[in-house]
């Protein structure tokens, strides 16, 4: 019997050669919220990895939308040619399927990239103001103005907007970004909305603004094409978000034409109190996946072949998403694959490194010396 990791899998229309996804890993190396060399570079080496499915990073729908001043966009033109490069490079050198995620940073954004710590960008220096689902700051962050119903109107057309741009740039699937503390999850977590109107109070309605950017992405992507989202499935935090409000959520999602959750956890205040350890997040995958009854995406510390195989095999998750490994050792898939007895995927130009080739020419070199 074949590996769980490697057999492959289907959302629709599209069938994935594995089941390891690299997962959207924001880089802050755009200009004006185009892709740059870094990004031809970055998205081409995880696209030979060997992966079934690699996301371009979380990319903004409008300028407020962003957490830096470099991040990806997705609201002009100009910023889906500067992607077309790089996906034409991928496409052309893996079978790797390419999807995007798509976010607004909410009361988060206006900072430097972390690798200078986050500093806060004053609105005359660059910065701009920031949203959320209400006039709640993070600690540390800029003072957020609560969306008007208008704005909410206008922010749901920006992720359309952006949508078809993905859609013209013949992406293979999306996805919206729900978690981390970002504007959807500023709505989801009673800790961050505390709004009196529809999009407020109590759980019904503050799953509206997420369902209402779903449904109207859904309404453009194509059918054929899949659509998920990334959830903060937990707060971590007493009062807060929960798994149990994550079911509910994915459920309704799955009735919207949702394909998958990427279930991730935190990031809604600093005081979460995280038990962090390799896999910690698993257990909320496989808890969405049988009470929702939708694919899932576990994702978080899954860093050796094995561990990947037995979340697959035990059904916890449909997918396992990998970042920060993938950074590491670009070739993880490789090596898995050769782990678990599989062919990896290696490109021709790089078929040399097989060890069943370096084998192979160690013998000739021996035998010709």
């Amino acid at each position: 019997m074949g590996s769980r990791l490697f057999s492959p899998f289907t959302l629709r229309a599209l069938t994935f050669q594995n089941r390891i996804m690299v997962s959207p890993m924001g880089q802050c190396s755009a200009e004006d919220g185009c892709a740059t060399h870094w990004h031809l570079m970055h998205l081409g080496n995880l696209a030979i990895s060997g992966a079934g499915a690699v996301v371009v990073e979380a990319t903004a729908i409008n300028p407020s939308g962003r957490n830096t001043p470099v991040d990806l966009g997705l609201w002009n033109d100009q910023q889906a040619e500067a992607l077309e490069m790089p996906l034409a490079f991928c496409r052309r050198h893996s079978s790797a399927k390419l999807g995007l995620q798509l976010w607004h940073a909410g009361r988060k954004g206006s900072v430097m990239p972390a690798w200078e710590r986050n500093k806060l960008i004053p609105q005359d220096r660059g910065g701009w103001q920031v949203y959320g689902a209400s006039d709640i700051p993070y600690p540390g962050r800029h003072q957020p103005r609560a969306l008007e119903p208008d704005q909410i109107e206008q922010c749901i057309g920006d992720f359309v907007a952006a949508a078809k741009r993905a859609d013209q740039l013949n992406l293979d699937f999306l996805e919206i970004h729900g978690a981390h503390g970002y504007l959807i999850h500023n709505f989801l977590s009673p800790l961050t909305n505390t709004r009196s109107d529809r999009y407020g109070g109590d759980l019904e309605n503050r799953m509206r603004f997420a369902l209402e950017v779903f449904q109207a992405v859904r309404a453009v992507w194509p059918s054929e094409k899949p659509l998920g989202m990334r959830l903060s499935t937990t707060d971590w935090v007493d009062g807060g978000w929960s798994l149990a409000d994550s079911v509910v959520l994915a459920t309704r999602l799955r009735a919207l034409g949702c394909d998958y959750i990427t279930a991730s956890s935190g990031g809604a205040v600093p005081e979460q109190n995280i038990n962090i350890h390799s896999g910690y997040q698993v257990p909320f995958a496989d808890e969405i996946r049988r009470e929702a009854k939708i694919a899932t995406i576990a994702v978080g510390l899954i860093i050796e072949p094995r561990q990947a195989e037995e979340i697959l095999a035990r059904g916890q998750a449909d997918m396992v998403a990998l970042a920060r490994v993938m950074l590491f050792n670009p070739r993880w898939p490789w090596h898995a694959a050769i782990e678990l007895g599989e062919e990896p995927s290696i490109p021709p130009q790089y078929e040399r490194a097989h060890p069943a080739m370096r084998r192979m020419d160690f013998l000739k070199a021996k035998r010709d010396s």
